[in-house]
């Protein structure tokens, strides 16, 4: 199915359904949720996807998982979707939260033939032997680490909502320590028990997720390091490649 809305055959009861959507570029889809979990792949493009609890950034050839009644926002960069739409009892994967994963040639494949896969099919038709395979495929898909959690202290969110508008590499912990009235060590433990990473860790994710879109906007290379705060483009090269495999030059490029 192309371009139909979810609504209007989600009533179906197949466990799984296929839906392809074309949008243009900086297209946000406000908060909201589906009573169906949701596998979001991006044919072409990036993605940026943001829950209560954190910010993801999902580059081509990856997608994000999204479970069941899950209130999520996204933007769309120059964006082809195909998305899975599951009932929550034939979920494929177990996690309470989101999820970026690879998407195999054989799953990309697979989300490209389902397109043609209707809102109503026998379970034991090649369509649903298809959509079967898709299930099966999601739940061995490998995780990939594009993600920033957002602490629930009022205080602390308010600084990481402002690295995340505005990220520098830079940002000091003993600065923050300041800002929030505590010690170095109180706000080391405070920034670990709140979001899961120690600030160093954070702060570099909070980079990374802003190279993705900048880069995939096509900044250079080089633009993007020195916005970033980094002293030179082989330093933001060798996070880049740290974190991903691949260096920032070949990302939009790169099939996992």
């Amino acid at each position: 199915m192309l371009n139909v809305p979810l609504d209007s055959v989600d009533a179906s009861p197949c466990a799984a359904l296929a839906i392809g959507t074309d949008y243009s570029f900086g297209t946000l889809l406000d908060t909201h949720s589906h009573r169906r979990a949701q596998f979001l792949y991006g044919m072409t493009g990036l993605m940026e996807v943001g829950t209560e609890e954190g910010a993801w950034v999902v580059p081509p050839y990856t997608g994000v998982w999204i479970p069941a009644g899950k209130p999520h926002r996204v933007r769309m960069n120059g964006v082809s979707t195909r998305s899975v739409y599951v009932l929550p009892e034939s979920a494929p994967r177990s996690s309470p939260g989101c999820e970026v994963l690879v998407v195999s040639p054989l799953l990309h494949a697979l989300l490209l033939a389902s397109s043609d896969v209707p809102a109503h099919y026998a379970a034991d038709s090649r369509e649903g032997a298809l959509m079967q395979l898709i299930l099966f495929e999601l739940n061995r898909a490998p995780t990939l680490p594009l993600f920033a959690p957002m602490p629930r202290d009022p205080a602390l969110a308010k600084l990481c909502a402002a690295l995340l508008a505005h990220p520098d590499i830079r940002a000091s912990a003993d600065d923050w320590a300041r800002q929030l009235h505590c010690s170095p060590r109180t706000f080391a433990r405070l920034f670990q028990q709140q979001t899961g990473m120690p600030f160093g860790a954070w702060r570099q994710q909070a980079c990374l997720l802003a190279a993705l879109s900048r880069l995939s906007a096509g900044t250079p290379v080089t633009e993007v390091a020195l916005d970033l705060g980094y002293d030179s483009p082989s330093a933001f090269s060798t996070m880049f490649r740290k974190a991903l495999g691949v260096p920032p030059s070949s990302f939009l490029t790169w099939h996992p």
